[in-house]
């Protein structure tokens, strides 16, 4: 593969689960890549030494590291925000810091950095947001902050689709459905539940995510632009 030969990309949270299957799938692709990380400095140096891609500690709810980070990397051809966090329990106990927190990781952090990359980028460029499907549907209680960062999400990518259309630099949301992961695993206690909303009963692997991510981000891609590839197994339909 060969795909990606060349090109700039960034990760912003690219360690593990999804992010680190996308960062496989770009340097597999022949992609420049490097990718942040927060806390798993073990996964991040493993990830490194596996695909030849550059680690870089930065905290996403930090605005300005995370704009400094970006406009480090130069004129990218491609960024991918995956740095996410999940807030889940009854809105009248959860921690008020801890949602801010996960309102500056999950939204705040995909529009500065999105910004950011489109001010350097100098030819057609990709930026894609790791969504969710609960931006489109939230099928149990405790999960209304969470919803609300992934539909802020959605209203991110159809205004900056138009805002940076004219300069050839698409803006789209994967959604993922429950996609096994250490956040998620296929065999959690949750799983059963999950599969029961969906038509094909089974966690996505996390390479699954990765590849509809690099074809939105190759060639292919050019004309998909405000759109939220939703990738759940039938969990939304």
């Amino acid at each position: 593969m060969t795909d990606f030969a060349g090109k700039n990309i960034l990760v912003l949270g690219g360690s593990r689960g999804i992010g680190k299957a996308i960062v496989q799938r770009f340097a597999a692709g022949g992609g420049r890549v490097a990718f942040t990380y927060a806390g798993s400095a073990e996964a991040a140096a493993a990830l490194a030494a596996e695909t030849g891609a550059e680690a870089i500690r930065a905290d996403s709810a930090d605005r300005d590291a995370l704009v400094a980070t970006v406009a480090g990397r130069g004129a990218l051809d491609v960024l991918v925000v995956n740095a996410g966090v999940a807030m889940i329990g009854d809105p009248l106990t959860l921690d008020p810091d801890a949602v801010d927190r996960m309102i500056d990781i999950n939204v705040r952090g995909p529009y500065h950095a999105a910004v950011e990359a489109a001010r350097h980028m100098t030819g057609p460029g990709r930026i894609i947001v790791i969504g969710s499907v609960n931006g489109d549907r939230m099928p149990f209680a405790g999960g209304a902050a969470y919803a609300l960062t992934k539909s802020a999400v959605q209203g991110m990518v159809r205004g900056l689709a138009r805002d940076f259309g004219d300069r050839g630099i698409t803006v789209n949301a994967i959604q993922p459905g429950p996609t096994d992961s250490d956040m998620n695993p296929a065999d959690g206690p949750m799983a059963a539940a999950m599969h029961g909303f969906m038509a094909i009963k089974r966690h996505a692997h996390a390479s699954e995510v990765a590849e509809l991510t690099a074809f939105v981000a190759g060639p292919h891609g050019a004309m998909i632009t405000g759109s939220f590839q939703t990738i759940d197994g039938g969990f939304g339909a």
